[in-house]
């Protein structure tokens, strides 16, 4: 297990929950300094999988440790640019991300790693081994809208991700106005909550609010959004 490790909590819950939580953390936390004038940003990934869609795979058998590879991008611009890997152990999760270039963005997508073998960013040359081994590949563009609240301690972080929709099978990952469909109904939000070690009283009693409401859950976007691929999953 790596060293950075954090506690992920996950919820179900719908727009009048949404709205009492939101008030209230609206007024003891900070916004994220990259949300707009309505305090939201849009969020898209694309996300690759292997020839054997392992991460799908052992996302549904529940598998206790595992990695899923994503690019991701904000508000449809190419001026920041992530790869990422997010992985899960056990009830802990981590994250390593490496800024990319537009250019290495299209190659990647393109499903070409040529040259990523000689980084100096390990996750990039992972990138590599999985692309060259397994046929690490896009499959499917995930998209959202954030609101997102923040905390210096214990680095807490705690977002409701809103109009959650699938790209299907497209990989046109800059098109403002690529087709997608919603996997969940409008009423749907999904809180998260992403803490280090422990969270302070005051914002475990609000954050109570939603697992009285709600069980918490094990949701995975990116097993939502390749729901329309007519399979059983």
């Amino acid at each position: 297990m790596p060293q950075q490790v954090r506690h992920e909590l996950k919820y179900y819950i719908n727009q009048g929950q949404y709205e009492v939580l939101s008030g209230l953390l609206r007024k003891i936390l900070s916004k994220d300094e990259h949300t707009d004038e309505n305090g939201e940003y849009f969020i898209r990934s694309l996300y690759f999988d292997t020839v054997f869609d392992d991460a799908l795979m052992d996302k549904i058998a529940g598998v206790e440790n595992r990695s899923k590879y994503r690019i991701r991008i904000y508000n449809c611009s190419d001026s920041l640019i992530r790869m990422e890997c997010k992985s899960k152990y056990g009830n802990y999760t981590a994250k390593r991300s490496a800024l990319i270039s537009r250019d290495l963005c299209d190659q990647l997508v393109a499903g070409d790693p040529t040259g990523l073998e000689n980084t100096s960013s390990g996750l990039l040359r992972e990138v590599f081994r999985e692309m060259r081994l397994n046929l690490l590949h896009p499959v499917v563009i995930v998209d959202y809208v954030r609101e997102a609240y923040l905390h210096p301690v214990e680095d807490i972080r705690i977002t409701f991700d809103k109009q959650l929709r699938s790209g299907l099978f497209s990989r046109d990952l800059f098109n403002p106005n690529l087709p997608t469909v919603p996997p969940l109904t409008p009423d749907q939000i999904i809180l998260e909550v992403k803490f280090n070690r422990m969270l302070p009283p005051y914002i475990s009693n609000i954050l109570s609010l939603a697992a009285g409401w709600s069980s918490r859950s094990a949701i995975s976007k990116y097993v939502l959004c390749r729901r329309y691929e007519g399979r059983e999953f």
